[in-house]
């Protein structure tokens, strides 16, 4: 009695065992048909991994995207550079501050400071801001950014690649909205704060966005900043100030 070992399959082996101790099947011919069986087995294991490998080859790297929720551009999603620490801010987040900002936004001259995917910059360009500068030091992220508003054809939207700190340091003009998304537990609000008000980036009646850490205990801010709304999503809190004459 011979026992043919056929890749993995014991019960093709048991079969062909039991066919050549019943009689009922010539060994020689079953050895012949279990080469042929082995062979084609084996060809059929290569072509399933060449497969595999082809598509896993194919595949193309995920990339994210921020969405438009309202005004213009309504519903349109533009791609978003995968940098370190970058996070955009949630539609959930995003569209509780636009709430809030409905009667800002249209004809202001807004400020997008760590831009990062300009997913606030964008929504405010959207909403009929006149004026919207994106401010990013990330050079990839920057040029996506760049690309966004080439496809968006919009002609309300400056971007900058350059440190917040940097551009803020300069003499500045008013602002009427401000959003600062900074990136997390990296120390940099306090002096963005301190130069916005130094420099002259705020109009009086500013709204100031901030966005941090949920565990960030936000002191030292002006006097003349009031706190107008505040939540937390997750690990989140985003706060919305406004400014008043000091």
């Amino acid at each position: 009695m011979k026992t043919f070992r056929l890749g993995n399959s014991n019960l093709i082996s048991v079969t062909l065992c039991h066919l050549e101790y019943s009689g009922l099947y010539p060994s020689s011919k079953l050895t012949a048909w279990a080469i042929r069986y082995s062979i084609t087995l084996l060809a059929v294991k290569k072509s399933m991994v060449r497969r595999r490998q082809q598509n896993s080859s194919q595949k193309k790297p995920t990339t994210g995207f921020v969405r438009i929720i309202s005004g213009l551009w309504r519903g349109r999603k533009l791609p978003v550079h995968d940098a370190e620490g970058l996070r955009p801010t949630t539609d959930r987040v995003k569209e509780t501050l636009f709430n809030w900002l409905a009667q800002d936004v249209p004809q202001a001259k807004c400020l997008d400071l760590f831009a990062g995917s300009g997913g606030l910059g964008f929504e405010s360009a959207s909403r009929q801001a006149e004026q919207v500068t994106m401010v990013e030091l990330n050079p990839q992220a920057f040029q996506q950014l760049q690309k966004n508003v080439t496809s968006l054809n919009a002609n309300n939207i400056q971007v900058v690649n350059t440190d917040a700190l940097s551009f803020l340091k300069q003499p500045g003009t008013a602002h009427h909205v401000v959003f600062i998304d900074p990136p997390f537990r990296k120390g940099l609000l306090d002096e963005t704060v301190a130069l916005l008000e130094q420099n002259g980036w705020l109009a009086e009646d500013a709204m100031i966005y901030i966005e941090t850490e949920k565990e960030l205990n936000i002191a030292d801010l002006p006097e003349n900043w009031q706190l107008h709304r505040e939540k937390t999503a997750g690990q989140v809190s985003y706060r919305l100030y406004e400014r008043t004459s000091a």
